[in-house]
């Protein structure tokens, strides 16, 4: 199932309604339980010369392993992340970025995310905490 951005949400990352955003679009593999989403990125977003910035690499991570909160049918904010950044990540070359769920705890779910090359090397990974959340209650906060 394809997860497109959608033109009333705002976020930078996954948003369709933020022109300045990313507009990132993910594919639900229900059988893997994976969320994976496969980007070839511009100069825009980059750091060093000619590779990826280390935040836009800690935003796709934490963008796919907040997606994973789908399979839990829940609606999450993260909590805490951590990146573990493996390689350097050049501007313009394919990448795929995967988000899994490894455990949950109460209304704490627990994912892990990792981003490789077309060769399938491992350029970067994370680990994330997601709070569960009251859509409703969220949005009425001011």
């Amino acid at each position: 199932m394809k997860i497109d951005p959608k033109p009333g949400n705002n976020c930078f990352g996954c948003g369709g309604g933020n022109a300045r955003g990313m507009q990132l679009s993910f594919e639900q593999d229900d059988e893997r339980q994976r969320i994976v989403g496969r980007f070839r990125l511009g100069e825009e977003y980059q750091g060093g010369s000619g590779f990826l910035h280390g935040g836009i690499i800690a935003l796709l991570l934490d963008e796919v392993m907040s997606k994973a909160s789908r399979f839990d049918g829940q609606s999450a904010v993260t909590a805490d992340l951590r990146v573990e950044y493996k390689r350097p990540i050049r501007v313009n070359t394919d990448i795929v970025v995967e988000g899994f769920v490894t455990r949950r705890e109460g209304r704490q779910l627990y994912h892990e995310g990792e981003i490789r090359n077309a060769a399938g090397d491992l350029l970067a990974r994370g680990e994330g905490r997601f709070v569960i959340i009251d859509r409703k209650k969220y949005a009425a906060q001011p």
